[in-house]
């Protein structure tokens, strides 16, 4: 392809809403524009590098046994209403109404769609298992789209869904779909974890997300370097012990005044007493109006997907100060002794003896307060965020963090959409039983960031290989020498007629600013045509790590034949 009659409007300014290197980078080089917000536009560089992700993914996804389908972007509310995600999906849930007055949704996910093509043309367990897949665009109305790709309100993703007759076979299918993924991003040469995660919205027994690490990732990690052990930190459960203090001898519960001290960092110091001994009592309001009180150890963060799971809340949020008020509570004291709501507390909380607590009274606290002697939780639960140093559940070796950005999600969904949704086949017997499902996706547009966010330097992008949108750069530096143009010329026939794909920089433009937008886009390989070749000499560059060697023209062939 001849860059002058390509499309690469390069600039040499980001646009001031990209903050991150991919964002930065594709608008830069040409491989995308912003249409509104969380809107994409993919420019032809751009769209060849997505079809050759689409090309790896269903290559692996076809060897599977997985079946390429195409649904419809609509969706008629009425599925939505069957499995109940109409209500529980919330705000991101795009809806709109035809002329007729009946409501749609655009797919963010197709559960609902594909369990209904399921259940309407497969009834025997003669039938299954199947797996079916498409590769489509999707929506979600993002309260704050940003970082490019990264997050929009409309992306491309890969999604899959398995149906099994038994739960054993649903597992195989799952670890099937577990394995494929690995494949596909090894193939896409990232560097990533497979982690245990939160089910979410989608629901399931279990899930697992496939996160490549980024310094600039929305999802935080803890793994750990000795067993293998990786988790979201919404999903990470403390199966283990947490650093514990030494037992001590109950003492008398005392108030005692503590002007104008509130929080943990003022109470410890006040009272010359370890956060670990400070118990934070936080008041969060359900999504249905429900008050609920929280303890957690000072030093621990509360995590509040798990405190939704844990109530099958579908949102909740700290109590604000007028909501304090009105529930007739002490804002910075609040305390469990006394307190009219339902108290409940993290595990961390179970073995301390003479901790301090809220008095409920302003400018007072209580300390040597003991459990079950000065009041008594509901219950004990694991709310507490993980983080680094932590014991890993499975090896207790210390845990390390790290962000990432999420690439792939798969979920067992057992019975959830069937279930809701009729969805039976008939077995053996002749029973009728709900078939078992899975759901398996891979975020495309995202993934074509995240390798961008994982391959850069100060210059531009450094494509992978197997997806660059050329495999070779060619660059004639003065088109108006004939001696340059007539070996770049020659060259870039020798390309093509091997089959290699080729961008040939043919533009009457200054050798700087050449240099400039090859590495901007960032193809593996460059061949520099210059005033070398007078001496029969062109220049081989490599885009990673920038090695360069001149070779002698007659050598190109050998060159071209590597590649």
């Amino acid at each position: 392809m001849r860059a002058s009659q390509y499309f690469i409007p390069t600039l040499k300014e980001a646009p001031a809403e990209a903050e991150v290197p991919s964002h930065i980078y594709l608008i830069r080089a040409g491989y995308i524009r912003q249409l509104a917000a969380g809107l994409y536009e993919y420019l032809p560089l751009g769209f060849r590098v997505l079809k050759k992700i689409e090309n790896i993914i269903r290559k692996y996804m076809d060897e599977a046994g997985a079946l390429e389908v195409l649904l419809p972007v609509l969706t008629p509310s009425e599925l939505w209403q069957e499995t109940g995600r109409w209500d529980v999906y919330g705000k991101e849930l795009f809806r709109l109404e035809d002329r007729k007055g009946r409501l749609f949704a655009l797919g963010p996910t197709h559960e609902e769609t594909i369990t209904d093509l399921v259940r309407k043309n497969i009834r025997s367990y003669k039938d299954l298992p199947k797996n079916f897949y498409q590769i489509q665009t999707k929506f979600r109305d993002e309260a704050r789209p940003r970082y490019g790709l990264i997050r929009g309100r409309e992306f491309i993703m890969k999604d899959a869904y398995s149906f099994d007759i038994s739960e054993e076979m649903a597992v195989n299918s799952y670890e099937i779909m577990k394995e494929t993924y690995k494949k596909i991003f090894d193939e896409l040469g990232l560097d990533y974890l497979m982690v245990e995660a939160d089910v979410g919205a989608i629901g399931g027994k279990f899930s697992h997300e496939f996160v490549v690490k980024v310094p600039n990732g929305e999802a935080h990690i803890v793994y750990c370097d000795s067993c293998g052990y990786a988790a979201n930190i919404e999903a990470a459960k403390y199966e283990f012990e947490l650093d514990k203090l030494p037992p001590e001898n109950e003492k008398p519960i005392e108030k005692v005044y503590t002007p104008n001290v509130s929080s943990v960092g003022e109470v410890s110091e006040f009272l010359n007493v370890d956060p670990k001994k400070i118990v934070k009592t936080l008041v969060y309001i359900l999504d249905d109006g429900t008050a609920v009180a929280v303890l957690i150890r000072g030093d621990r963060e509360l995590n509040e997907t798990k405190l939704i799971n844990y109530f099958k809340a579908l949102d909740c949020h700290l109590a604000t100060s007028e909501e304090l008020e009105k529930l007739g509570i002490v804002e910075g004291f609040v305390g469990p002794i006394g307190l009219d709501l339902p108290v409940y507390a993290d595990v961390s909380v179970k073995d301390l003896h003479n901790f301090v607590v809220g008095a409920n009274e302003k400018d007072y606290h209580y300390i040597n307060v003991n459990i079950p002697r000065d009041f008594k939780p509901v219950d004990f639960v694991d709310f507490s965020t993980a983080r680094e140093g932590d014991p890993c559940p499975r090896c207790k070796s210390p845990l390390k963090e790290t962000t990432g950005l999420e690439v792939g999600h798969i979920f067992l969904l057992g019975t959830k959409y069937s279930e809701a949704m009729k969805a039976y086949f008939v077995d053996r017997d002749g029973r009728e039983k709900p078939i078992i499902m899975g759901c398996y996706g891979i975020g495309v547009s995202r993934l074509m960031a995240a390798a961008v966010e994982q391959n850069h330097d100060e210059n531009g992008i450094i494509w992978p290989e197997n997806i660059a949108p050329f495999k070779l750069h060619l660059l004639a530096l003065n088109v108006k020498d004939n001696q340059i143009k007539t070996v770049a010329e020659e060259i870039y026939k020798k390309a093509k007629d091997r089959g290699i794909e080729v961008l040939y920089d043919d533009r009457d433009i200054s050798p700087g600013a050449k240099f400039k937008d090859a590495d901007l886009i960032g193809i593996p390989y460059r061949i520099v045509v210059g005033r070398g070749v007078k001496n029969g000499k062109v220049e081989i560059q490599l885009r990673k790590g920038g090695d360069k060697r001149e070779i002698a023209v007659e050598n190109v062939d050998e060159f071209l034949e590597k590649l």
